[in-house]
């Protein structure tokens, strides 16, 4: 038998969160993602490393969010995180596209994922 969960001294049941509580945590992940922004124009693999700590963690105190928490002031920050995040994994994929560009330049060498791009137009051509 399900046992039902008791309010606390604000009405809510425990793990539920309350808006204020959600922009918090939003405002407190545009700064991570912020940071990681820079990190990555610096190329500094320590604060990017920590940036991604931080944002592990913020998104665990999200996990149990329902959509009961989000009000209009949530929306805007969830939309500002996102456009910041999808930036973010932009500029990390541009930076190992160069990185992969560069390593086969040093080495003569296509990258591995293209060796059966060859073979498939062979196919196609056919």
């Amino acid at each position: 038998m399900a046992t039902a969960t008791m309010p606390d001294a604000t009405g809510a049941a425990p793990g539920v969160m309350h808006p204020f509580e959600l922009r918090e945590i939003l405002r407190q992940m545009l700064t991570v993602l912020e940071s990681e922004r820079h990190a990555l124009a610096a190329l500094d693999v320590d604060s990017i490393v920590g940036c991604t700590v931080r944002k592990n963690v913020l998104c665990g105190r999200l996990e149990d969010t329902g959509a009961h928490a989000v009000d209009e002031e949530c929306r805007g920050l969830l939309d500002a995180a996102r456009r910041l995040n999808e930036t973010n994994r932009k500029v990390r994929n541009l930076i190992a596209a160069n990185v992969s560009a560069r390593l086969d330049a040093l080495t003569g060498q296509p990258a591995l994922y293209r060796a059966n791009v060859d073979a498939a137009r062979v196919r196609r051509l056919r």
